[in-house]
Formats: C-alpha cells, structure tokens, sequence
C-alpha cells in the first residue's frame, strides 16, 4: 500500500477527465489488475469491518464486506482504554478476517484503526496482540489522517467535488475540505457520539461541549458553505430516517440529498419518537440507534455552524479511500459511472464493445443534448444487454432494479430513476403496472419521455447487428421537420424485419415523428 501520508495528484478541476468514453478501458490495463481484489479493515470505535473490493473498475464493486460491532471505544472517557470486551470482540473478528483473506487468495490486508486505538492507553499493547495473533500489522493513523483518507473515499464517488467532508465515528469527528479532486484543510475532534454519552450533566452539558467544539472547527476551518459531505454509520442512520419521515421511495443511500431544514426536522423527529419503532421502521440496528440521538445533536450543531448550502450521504468514506490511494492517477481520473458501466458490459453482455455501435447509432437523437445527458445515454447504451439472462417476463424490471440500486459511483437519485426506465424500455414498451411507479415521479414528465425515446432507440438499434464491428446503418434527426430517417445499406435490408420495423415506427412515435427508410450501397 502507498504511504498513507504521501499527497496525492489532483484530478482535473472539471471533475473527470475527457478522455473518450470509448478509449481502452483501464480496468484492462495491469496496473489496474492489480487492484482485482483488495482488502482492507477498519477497526473503528464502534466497529470493525472487513471490505474486499473488486477494484480494477473506477467505481469498484464490493466482493466481500463483513461488519462486526466491538464497541471498543465504549467507555474510554471513563477509564482511559479500550473496552475490554470490546477487545475480545474485535481480535476475534480479527482472527476471523484473516481466515477468510487466506480463504480469498488475498496477498495483504492493509488494517487501520482510528481514534478509539490511538486513544486508548492499552491501544499500543492491542496492536501487539493482534499482530502476535493474526500476523496482521495495523496502521494507527491520527486525525487528520482520518480525515483525508475519508474525504478521499468522497472523491472516489464525485471526482472534483468541492464542499466540507465530515466523518463520524464512535469516538472522533472529523472535517476534512475538498476542491477540485484535493483535499485541503483538515481536522479532528472528540465529538463521537460514544464519547458524548460519557458526558455528565445530560443534554445541557452535551450541547455546551457540541457548540464550543464546533466553534473552534469553525475558526480551523474557516468558511464552509458549499456542500456537506456526511459520512460514517450515524450519519447513514440518520438519513434512513429522514427518508422515513419523508416517505422517500428510492432506499439507496449514496448520493441522497436533505436540505438544512429537513436535518432540523429529522431531529425533531427522532426526538419525539419511540426510537425502538423507529429503529425498525427505519431498519437501523439497536446498537447503532442507541447512538443516534447524540449523533443528531452533532449533526444539528454542525449544519448551524456551517451553514452548507446542502448535504449529501456518502456511502464511501475511509476504506474507500484507501483504495483511492492504491489507484493509478490514469483511473482516478476517469468518469466513476462510464467506467462501472464499460465494466459490467465487458464482464456481463452478450457481445462487449456493442455498446459503442449502439451510442454511435443513436446519438443524432442527441447531438443538442446536454453533456451530463449524453452522459447517461453513454452508461445506458454500456448497459442495455448486461441483464440478458433474467427471464424474459421480469427483465424490463430487473433492468430498472439494477440501475436504480446498484453500486454505482457519480449518479444522483434523480439520474438513476432516468437510467432505470430508459433501460426498462429497452425490453419493453411500457412502463405502467409494475412495482416501480412511485419511483417514476422523481423525474418530471419530460425527462420520462426522454428516458423512453432512449430506451426505444436501444431497442430498436440492437435489433440491427450484434456484430461490434459492424456500422452499416445510421439514424437521421431532424427535430424541426419531425422527421427521422433510417439510412441502411443494401445487404443489411434482410434485418429490416417486420419487428425491427415496429420498434422503429414505436421510436417514430415517441418522438412524434414521421419515418423514411432510406438504402445506400454497403
């Protein structure tokens, strides 16, 4: 593994390079292999966790991920170091880990442990015995280490985000900003809800200690009034139940939005309620909702002080960003969606590298589109024939499934839905009378219709040739005329069929249009 300290080389201001979407993908390239499988384990105040990732891809998929609640942290104001059956707990995950690593074929395990360790006076002699034990060598990093790795697992999601990362864990808080893929300024604090429940004198003296702290962060950090990052368990269990308290239908955490107003009426929310019915409502574990109310009046304080002009959950955070590290700065680089997208297609579609004739074929559709919507007409067209072995009844639906909750890397919620249905209408005509419609109304009608013309297009586009070599056909747009020409050579009219003729005359209708066929000689 890299140093951990080292600085690393910032991605471009933009965000993501431009480096053609259909450039040899990098997952194929050997250094990017050597990131198949990495595994790594935090060992945390309140938790220990064990993540393989399948790495080589820039969004990665999670091969192997295993949490185990140690509480190592749990009563350390008290006494000073680690719970002592915390540590029985959390060596015998370790042991556990380093089974299930050999069981893998993993080379290493890259371990670090944060503030509950480096805290605690046994934090030393714990290292010790897990290494006596495990032959595992854990890397105890400081705050500010924390920090950056965190906010590093931020950039691994949204290259060339900017605004405030802010990590909770069991007994620390870190701040770390990022601009531009770099991550600057960082900070550590003691606000872990673990280390707030020791606090004598209630909620009174608790929100004295969140306020002065949280002043002092602000002085550190200066002025952070762009984005809100929010990333480590609480903060996950605290926007579960806001989407409870909303109805929201989309249960997919990364990239899920709440305004300031909304954490102030989450707050309100968990206070006023059973937090036991709460926790199963919202489907948060007893040990995590135990520290939910300490973690909201964090959270509280924190968008009061800051004021950030909105927030988003992050689901990647500091093992993530121990990939990041890993990573050549080449697939840093890279668009995290088009580059998961050419991944699942070269591992699961029937002919890889169709995708590139098929984008090339109905792009005239979208030669005025914005590039953040030929962003997703890319990933479509990457994805359209990746969920071919589904039954054929069910595949509209497990397209849209797959898109909407996959682990997928720079997509906001309201571009998944987007994504869902145009891949929906890939296999199927309609989208109505399926268990996905309340879905449908987080994109206005206009982007519905769009995702149909998309999915439409698809449709009819692979019925053409399979072959990725292959180009002997090509679509005319003429949006002011409302006319679309299809322009085929002579000797590929035998695939003209009667059903490519009716997915063709469905695409005319979506877009309003009138059709010509046209020949040109092969």
């Amino acid at each position: 593994m890299a140093n951990l300290t080292e600085t690393n080389t910032p991605v471009p201001e933009t965000g993501v390079a431009d480096l053609g979407l259909f450039a040899k993908p990098l997952f194929e390239d050997p250094s990017a292999r050597k990131l198949s499988r990495v595994g790594v384990v935090d060992v945390g105040s309140n938790s220990v966790r064990l993540v393989v990732f399948d790495g080589a891809a820039r969004s990665p998929a999670y091969f192997y991920n295993e949490k185990i609640m140690c509480a190592l942290g749990a009563g350390m104001a008290e006494t000073g170091h680690l719970s002592p059956e915390g540590r029985v707990r959390a060596l015998s995950a370790m042991r556990r880990f380093r089974k299930l690593a050999d069981s893998m074929g993993l080379s290493e395990l890259t371990v670090v442990a944060t503030a509950a360790v480096r805290d605690a006076s046994d934090g030393a002699a714990f290292c010790e015995e897990v290494l006596r034990d495990t032959g595992l060598r854990i890397w105890v990093i400081d705050g500010e280490e924390e920090a950056r790795l965190s906010a590093q697992g931020v950039l691994l999601g949204w290259p060339g985000a900017y605004g405030l990362v802010c990590d909770i864990g069991g007994s620390s808080m870190e701040l770390a900003e990022i601009s531009g893929g770099r991550v600057g300024r960082r900070v550590s604090s003691q606000l872990g809800p673990l280390k707030l429940r020791d606090i004598k004198g209630g909620a009174k003296a608790r929100n004295a200690q969140i306020k002065e702290v949280m002043e002092g962060l602000q002085e550190r950090m200066g002025v952070q009034r762009d984005r809100l990052f929010l990333v480590g368990g609480s903060w996950r269990a605290i926007a579960r139940i806001d989407m409870v308290r909303r109805g929201y239908p989309l249960h997919v955490l990364h990239e899920y939005r709440m305004t300031p107003r909304a954490v102030s009426a989450t707050v309100k929310f968990i206070k006023q309620s059973n937090l036991e019915e709460l926790r199963n409502e919202a489907g948060v574990s007893s040990t995590r909702m135990a520290l939910v109310p300490y973690a909201a009046e964090v959270l509280s304080r924190l968008v009061k002080t800051f004021k950030p002009k909105d927030i988003a959950i992050s689901s990647y955070g500091i093992r993530e960003g121990m990939l990041y590290e890993q990573m050549p700065q080449r697939l840093r680089d890279r668009d995290p969606l088009i580059e998961a997208c050419r991944f699942a297609e070269a591992k699961d579609a029937r002919t890889p590298g169709f995708g590139k004739v098929l984008f090339n074929f109905i792009l005239p559709l979208y030669k005025s589109s914005s590039p953040q919507r030929r962003r997703l007409v890319k990933a479509a067209c990457l994805l359209h024939d990746v969920s071919w072995r589904a039954h054929p009844d069910y595949r509209a639906e497990v397209c849209f499934d797959n898109a909407t909750r996959a682990n997928l890397g720079g997509l906001k919620h309201s571009e998944r839905v987007f994504l869902g249905l145009a891949l929906l209408h890939r296999y199927s005509n309609k989208r109505e009378n399926t268990r996905f419609e309340d879905l449908y109304q987080m994109i206005d009608e206009r982007a519905r219709k769009e995702a149909e013309i998309l999915g439409k297009a698809m449709r009819f586009g692979a019925m053409l040739w399979m072959n990725k070599d292959e180009d002997r056909g090509e679509l005319r747009w003429f949006p002011k005329k409302k006319l679309l020409q299809l322009w085929i050579t002579e000797d590929m009219m035998p695939l003209f069929g009667e059903v490519a003729e009716a997915r063709l005359n469905s695409l005319a209708g979506s877009l309003e249009a009138a059709v010509e066929l046209k020949t040109a000689k092969g």
